[in-house]
């Protein structure tokens, strides 16, 4: 009797494992937890993110999904604020495209915000067949705003000044130091930013909502939305809970569909791929990733989280790159705010490396690629960006707090003894002399005369262009692509097949992260810095130094720790 049972469960097995292999699927996606982009970095960074589901997953997956007879639905789970705007962008393509084959797309939501912005999340749901809201769930379309916040007088009233100096007026990062608002340029930029995202949430809710512009504009000035709401406007289609959500998409798909997440699925198909043993001759487009704030030496993560991308890292990868005969072209993905202006003037060599040698580089703009993340892009052939992509910034600045009324307050005082004119040139003690302002000043200049030059050379632009879209003003993608900044707009597919073209490879040439390290290469010190192993990232206890011997006082003053190329702020769009 047991053999009977033992033999009937291994049938049931079996069963259910063809079932898994041949039979329907309805793939599902939970964006509520953020999203990855490039490969792990370091051993830490594996495990930290083991559960995180990549952006080429996604978009790859998708496209797949487009052609196979298996896949009947897709049902995604939206809602939280970790995703930027131009990621979801990216996403939105990729559903767009599964749509094209007439397979069913469901957006289901517990809540668009918590009566908070649930802009971006929203503009995702919009590509689907469908949208589903919990009904204690609400819509946050709330608008788009830019706020800072302004400490000059707080700063007064305990006596601390801020002195500082940026190429040009739009360099806002120490305006909330030393302003009581935005300055008109600041604001000019800000205005412009917000409608520019607001126009492409506007145009999404029209598009496929059926409202027409004037509505769907008009929808922003009323957000948020109850759910009963939300659906009496259509915005929604029904109210629902995640187990009536997937009863009703079984419906349509068939009883007989297995849930599979999209990630196991583009899994499996890779690994189908490499147990075919590919010729291990066969060209291909490198895929290089440069994310975070640019810092000098190797790229790292923090323990509280947070990476920062190092010139080594990021050159070393370039120049095997370089050296590699299989890399045809290389597809170079930029995520960064910015920082160092070294180190970006040192990735930047790599990239106009690899064009001298023939290898087209085809920049991908993630949700920021501004200021030193502008730099690094500048010279590539081809610069790619979502609409909701923020970038430019293209300036520079520099300054220290000034300590001294406040140390006067509670009966402090100093003395210094120095050899050298500038050796307390950034000691907080004092303000600027003349003589100092005229080296900043000089600096500044310097930096900014490279960077506009670097631009117009590798943009193929006037100088003088240059510097009209210049002068420290943040662009979206949208915007960029209108002055030059961005030649087309899309995202890492769209950029992928260009690579391809550039290169003379077919379409369906493969992309390959590169370099591809094993846990050992991350773990073992490199022979060389032109060896693979060079471009492993390490786990960094340590903090950013791309001021030199003032980011001390940079990070305390409020500055962006990493340097002055780089973009002020936190800029995720909700």
């Amino acid at each position: 009797m047991a053999d009977v049972i033992l033999a009937r469960q291994l049938t049931e097995q079996v069963s259910r494992l063809r079932q898994r292999q041949s039979g329907p699927l309805i793939l599902e996606l939970d964006l509520t937890d953020g999203i990855g982009e490039g490969p792990v970095a370091d051993p830490v960074s594996a495990i930290m993110s083991r559960r995180k589901i990549r952006l080429p997953d996604i978009i790859e997956g998708l496209r797949r999904a487009h052609h196979d007879d298996r896949v009947r639905a897709l049902v995604v789970k939206v809602g939280g604020g970790r995703i930027g705007l131009a990621r979801m962008q990216e996403i939105r393509e990729a559903v767009s495209g599964f749509r094209e084959s007439g397979k069913l797309t469901v957006a289901w939501a517990e809540t668009f915000g918590e009566f908070t912005h649930g802009n971006v999340p929203y503009y995702l749901a919009t590509a689907f067949d469908r949208i589903y809201l919990q009904p204690s769930g609400t819509l946050g379309l709330t608008g788009i705003a830019v706020e800072q916040l302004f400490l000059h007088d707080a700063l007064a009233k305990i006596g601390i000044a801020f002195e500082s100096a940026k190429r040009y007026e739009y360099k806002s990062a120490a305006d909330n130091l030393t302003e009581r608002g935005f300055t008109p340029p600041a604001r000019e930029a800000s205005e412009r930013l917000a409608a520019s995202i607001a126009e492409q949430i506007s145009a999404a809710i029209a598009e496929r909502r059926g409202k027409t512009a004037t509505q769907a504009r008009a929808l922003l000035d009323r957000g948020p939305f109850l759910a009963a709401d939300a659906l009496a406007e259509g915005l929604v289609d029904a109210l629902g809970y995640r187990d009536e959500v997937y009863a009703d998409v079984r419906k349509e798909a068939g009883p007989d569909a297995t849930l599979q997440y999209v990630a196991r699925y583009q899994r499996g198909h890779v690994l189908a791929q490499r147990a075919r043993r590919l010729p291990r001759r066969q060209d291909f487009v490198a895929v290089v990733y440069a994310s975070g704030p640019i810092r000098s030496g190797r790229s790292t993560r923090s323990p509280l989280g947070g990476t920062a991308m190092g010139s080594d890292t990021v050159s070393a990868a370039l120049r095997s790159a370089l050296s590699d005969e299989r890399v045809r072209a290389v597809l170079f993905r930029v995520n960064s705010p910015g920082g160092s202006a070294t180190a970006s003037d040192t990735i930047w060599r790599e990239v106009v490396r690899l064009r001298a040698a023939g290898k087209p580089v085809v920049v991908s703009m993630s949700d920021v690629a501004a200021s030193g993340g502008y730099f690094i892009a500048a010279p590539a052939d081809v610069i790619v960006a979502q609409p909701g992509t923020i970038t430019g910034s293209i300036g520079v600045i520099m300054g220290k707090p000034v300590l001294a009324g406040a140390l006067e307050r509670v009966g402090i005082t100093t003395d210094s003894v120095a050899v050298g004119s500038g050796a307390t040139m950034l000691a907080p003690t004092h303000p600027f002399t003349e003589d100092e302002w005229n080296r900043i000043n000089v600096w500044l200049d310097a930096i900014y005369q490279d960077f506009i030059g670097k631009v117009a050379s590798g943009r193929r632009m006037g100088v003088e262009r240059v510097h009209e879209v210049a002068r420290g003003r943040v662009w979206t993608g949208a915007d960029a692509a209108q002055n030059g900044l961005v030649d087309e707009l899309g995202g890492m597919q769209a950029a992928a097949e260009i690579a391809r073209r550039r290169a003379g490879l077919p379409a369906d040439a493969p992309l390959r992260v590169y370099p591809r390290l094993t846990p050992l290469d991350q773990l073992r010190p490199p022979p060389s810095s032109e060896s693979r192993p060079a471009a492993a990232a390490a786990f960094d206890l340590g903090f950013a130094d791309a001021w030199g011997p003032a980011w001390r006082l940079a990070a305390r003053a409020g500055l962006p720790p990493y340097g002055p190329l780089m973009l002020p702020g936190p800029w995720t769009i909700n």
